[in-house]
């Protein structure tokens, strides 16, 4: 059933915002040099490295790495990076991989290849065998302001608990949020 409703939802929603994703790819473009993409090797489901598009919001040149890991996050965003980024739009590229099966709408977010601590301990949580998701129950108790090792508590606790009510509110309060720019750093 979540499949279901990821799939019909997101196209829903792709097509919904077609217009304004077509805007964002263009300001993007004129605003820095690059592709208007970046493709993220993301860890999903059991640990199978995937692409994960995004807007890009960094210059080119700037490391693969957890934003911050960086030294001046704020010095690699592009001209538009730090309103996509503080309002998710950079985010909105991720319907492909939900719409694919590669993620969810919602679930823990997708760890970088290269966060060996994040992937261990979700791993021995059992967080691993869920498709990670555009939002989750650690984005919205805190998002970018949570140590890793919280991130995986509240991960590990939508694991024992997800169903669809609690889907429903985290989508809900990821809403809200998001209005809000609520647990955004950088």
């Amino acid at each position: 059933m979540k499949r279901i409703f990821d799939l019909i939802l997101g196209i829903i929603i792709a097509g919904i915002l077609f217009l304004p994703m077509v805007l964002i790819a263009f300001a993007v473009k004129v605003t820095s040099k690059g592709p208007v993409l970046y493709w993220s090797d993301r860890v999903g489901l059991d640990n199978v490295i995937f692409k994960m598009p995004k807007f890009r919001s960094m210059v080119i040149g700037t490391p693969a790495v957890a934003t911050h890991l960086l030294d001046r996050p704020e010095s690699a965003l592009t001209p538009i990076g730090g309103f996509i980024r503080k309002t998710s739009l950079d985010e909105l590229p991720q319907l492909w991989c939900v719409i694919r099966g590669q993620m969810s709408f919602v679930g823990p977010r997708p760890a970088l290849y290269n966060q060996e601590d994040l992937i261990s301990l979700r791993t021995k949580k059992g967080v691993h065998r869920f498709l990670p998701g555009i939002t989750g129950w650690a984005q919205v108790n805190g998002r970018d302001e949570l140590p890793i090792e919280i991130k995986v508590d509240y991960d590990a606790e939508y694991a024992l608990n997800y169903g669809f009510l609690l889907d429903m509110k985290i989508l809900w309060t990821t809403f809200i949020k998001v209005l809000k720019h609520d647990g955004v750093s950088h």
